[in-house]
């Protein structure tokens, strides 16, 4: 191919000349086979600066060489490479005195639950002079209006937690006493009083007075008592039960017939559809009110044998639907643990002495019981993992009733030693929800009943 010699240059034209000519060297067009690469690597280092050096003298003079090293030593311009990978990056300026301290670490999550400190005495101890040492018994009830009944010998008492006030409100008859048990009505205001004679009495707290007698139910003592909205439900020592509709003249309407012996524990579960019942034959039974009618009083749901002693304790989870704690007496020593919606057997926990109360705290997986010989304490445990997390010592003598507060913090024991011991076991709750307002139904009025 021959190149034209008009006067026009081509646009490769710089690169077809001989090398004595300089000034199109500073070109760099990739004609890998027109192109002498030690010439234009010696030109483009070595060649330039003795240009710039005959074009410029004074820029290699002493004074210029030492006015630029000390201009870039000012200005922090002495490094050759800003971004080269042989330097090490600059060593940090030392910290000073002055400089801002350390942020603080953040602070605790507001989920973070403080731990508990559960006292190891009672806050207040009262006297119960003449109460019954019987293991049977249900003596002792704290109503929703914070109110406590406690009955010895043939009198009940009330006290008032809210100023530490204490009434008599009624002394029965030697003939019809002693008072074998007591219970709040869900209106905190009336109580209930089963008597040794086989009769139970219906109170007005507040302007004491008796409203009516239940008769008829049981041919013995009522030593356990129950409340499932205006129905009462007793239990006696001739083993029967029988619910009370204590709005109509009539008041017996249902009767459960399983115990061969006394009938010593009663719990309505929170729901209201299924009662515990536990006796002196060491069963539990387990009734649906869906399924129990007059014409079938023994068609109970579940029916519970393992318990080696008299089944009084009895306390239905809070948290959990269906799941039911009891405890056993002398010769048993357990607490165990029931899905009665199943009937399984869940759990067993060997507490060592006889176990007379169950109480479970509101706020809390937790659960409390109280015991007799040798130790007569009261025992915290963590559900379910059942670790007992302390002993509550104080009584000298079995510690047969407790009763829970409204709030669900406090804890009422009495015992055969006859003292009244208040514990803060459960702690104040966090959050504290108003009580629901109390409703005066269902038998405030005597002429109401028909």
């Amino acid at each position: 191919m021959e190149w034209s010699s008009c006067s026009s240059k081509t646009p490769f034209q710089g690169l077809l000349r001989r090398k004595n000519s300089q000034e199109n060297l500073d070109r760099f067009i990739p004609n890998r086979s027109a192109m002498d690469f030690d010439y234009a690597h010696y030109m483009l280092t070595e060649g330039n600066k003795k240009g710039k050096e005959k074009e410029n003298p004074e820029v290699t003079s002493p004074s210029r060489v030492a006015y630029l090293k000390k201009l870039a030593e000012a200005l922090n311009m002495n490094r050759t490479r800003i971004l080269a990978f042989k330097n090490k990056p600059p060593t940090p300026a030392p910290k000073s005195i002055l400089s801002p301290p350390p942020p603080p670490p953040p602070p605790p999550s507001v989920s973070s639950k403080p731990r508990r400190c559960i006292p190891q005495s009672s806050e207040r101890t009262l006297d119960a002079p003449d109460i019954l040492d019987d293991f049977y018994l249900n003596l002792l009830d704290w109503g929703s209006r914070n109110v406590l009944s406690i009955a010895l010998g043939n009198t009940v008492y009330l006290w008032n937690a809210a100023d530490c006030s204490t009434a008599e409100l009624v002394t029965v008859d030697e003939e019809d006493g002693p008072v074998t048990s007591v219970s709040w009505a869900p209106n905190g205001r009336d109580l209930a009083i089963g008597l040794n004679n086989s009769h139970v009495q219906l109170w007005d707290s507040h302007a004491s007075r008796m409203l009516r007698t239940l008769r008829g139910g049981h041919q013995g003592r009522v030593g356990s008592l129950c409340w499932n909205s205006y129905t009462l439900t007793t239990g006696g020592i001739d083993g029967r039960i029988v619910n009370n509709d204590v709005k109509v003249r009539s008041h017996i309407i249902e009767s459960y017939r399983g115990h061969q012996q006394e009938v010593c524990g009663l719990k309505w579960s929170p729901s209201g559809r299924q009662l515990a019942s536990g006796g002196n034959d060491n069963l539990i039974h387990i009734w649906d009110r869906s399924v129990v009618s007059a014409n079938s009083p023994t068609h109970w749901l579940h029916r519970f044998q393992e318990h080696r002693a008299a089944v009084k304790a009895l306390a239905w989870c809070p948290f959990q639907a269906n799941l039911l704690a009891s405890g056993g007496g002398g010769d048993d020593h357990c607490i165990k643990f029931w899905n009665t919606h199943t009937g399984a057997y869940l759990n067993s926990v060997d507490t060592g002495s006889q176990v007379c109360a169950l109480l479970w705290n509101k706020n809390e997986r937790e659960l409390l019981s109280s015991h007799g010989f040798a130790h007569n304490q009261l025992s915290l445990w963590k559900y379910p993992s059942m670790v007992k997390m302390a002993e509550l010592r104080g009584h000298t003598s079995r510690v047969l009733f407790m009763a829970q507060s409204p709030d669900g913090s406090t804890v009422a024991s009495a015992a055969g030693d006859e003292t009244l011991r208040f514990w803060n076991v459960f702690g104040t709750p966090q959050v504290s929800k108003p009580l629901p307002k109390a409703h005066i139904e269902p038998f405030a009025h005597v002429n109401r009943i028909r």
